[in-house]
């Protein structure tokens, strides 16, 4: 086992046992590849979390996670998990884009689309449209 392997070890128990599918585990040029798909986003978060553990402010970047939730339809209902504050809806899917509406902790926005792994368009109740965090969002 690499030195990688060895300290992100945590993150692949948690991707193996939250039943990640088509797991792929590489190590290139210094980075530590881990992707595949989970069938909702608790099994997405628990690779997540167990990365923050590690590193709390996810900033490691000698670890890149692509873990795709497979399968959530268009409109489907989604409840807004930030951890205290609202969640930002923006214009583009970046932190630095334009905050083009907000969504409160516990409440619910429709999917549009599941444009990357990181940003969902969403709707939230008000009917603005934009782009918001999936780590923040749970089917």
């Amino acid at each position: 086992m690499s030195q990688l392997q060895d300290k992100y070890s945590s993150v692949v128990s948690a991707a193996q046992s939250a039943g990640i599918s088509n797991l792929q585990v590489q190590e290139q040029d210094g980075i530590l590849y881990v992707s595949g798909n989970a069938s909702n986003t608790a099994a997405k978060d628990a690779v997540w979390n167990a990365l923050g553990a590690i590193d709390s402010t996810y900033s490691a970047s000698d670890i890149n996670i692509d873990v795709q939730v497979a399968g959530l339809a268009s409109g489907a209902s989604l409840t807004v998990a930030t951890e205290e504050s609202n969640l930002n809806i923006r214009q583009e899917p970046s932190t630095e884009a334009a905050v083009v509406g907000k969504a409160a902790k516990g409440s619910s926005v429709t999917l549009i689309e599941q444009t990357s792994d990181d940003w969902w368009k969403v709707k939230n109740a008000d009917g603005q449209e934009g782009y918001a965090y999936s780590r923040y969002l749970r089917a």
